[in-house]
């Protein structure tokens, strides 16, 4: 089916509860979710820039979206962030992670090796990973005070600039994930609103099934 008006209201529910941000404090890292959208290493760098933070870190191999990118995700967000002001020794690299739940803990286990603790952090990441994001990180990094931040770009304008197909399915896996990957124990319980599911259901109905765990194809083995 192609992206239509009714697609795109069944789309924007979904974009509602999956975006979620925190006020933001000191913390002792701001850590960047490696993606295909740089802006997000745009603004992990204002964030460093406002003093939340004294380190950032970039965290990312190659991803579903990304495999066939010349360098890991986290060496692209490493050079816009430097791009943008951030100096190199404020800058560390995390360059395995291939979904969410290992950049959480691959970083948790960079900075143990490194010897830098972890109290408050900032996640970083694309407006529509926020949620799931902060639910990985309170699984797979308990202790930690974890705020989170995303680019401010709305609905309409992120479906203008992206394959909008594409990104309504990652979408949709995304919020399939909130509920599968809770109960798998990836992530923090983080109850989705039954609206919000019933635009999942009708969106996976109407074909926009591309990342859906179980779907031929997809792998639904990790975070």
């Amino acid at each position: 089916m192609p992206v239509d008006d009714r697609v795109r209201a069944l789309a924007r529910i979904v974009w509602d509860h999956l975006v979620l941000t925190t006020p933001l404090g000191p913390a002792d890292a701001i850590i960047a979710l490696g993606c295909h959208d740089p802006r997000v290493a745009v603004h992990a760098a204002r964030i460093w820039h406002e003093g939340r933070a004294p380190l950032l870190v970039v965290t990312g191999g190659r991803g579903k979206i990304t495999s066939g990118w010349a360098e890991t995700e986290a060496r692209v967000f490493a050079r816009v962030a430097r791009e943008h002001g951030v100096p190199p020794d404020a800058l560390l690299l995390e360059e395995t992670a291939a979904n969410t739940g290992e950049n959480i803990t691959a970083t948790r286990r960079l900075l143990g090796e490194r010897g830098v603790a972890v109290a408050r952090g900032v996640l970083v990441a694309k407006p529509y990973m926020t949620r799931r994001s902060l639910a990985t990180a309170r699984r797979q990094w308990p202790g930690v005070d974890w705020l989170v931040s995303a680019p401010e770009i709305g609905y309409d304008s992120y479906a203008g600039e992206e394959d909008e197909r594409r990104f309504i399915e990652l979408m949709v896996g995304d919020l399939q994930r909130m509920r599968v990957y809770a109960e798998r124990g990836f992530q923090a319980p983080d109850p989705v609103p039954d609206a919000a599911w019933a635009a999942y259901e009708q969106l996976v109905r109407l074909g926009f099934d591309g990342h859906v765990i179980g779907r031929p194809g997809n792998v639904g083995g990790g975070s």
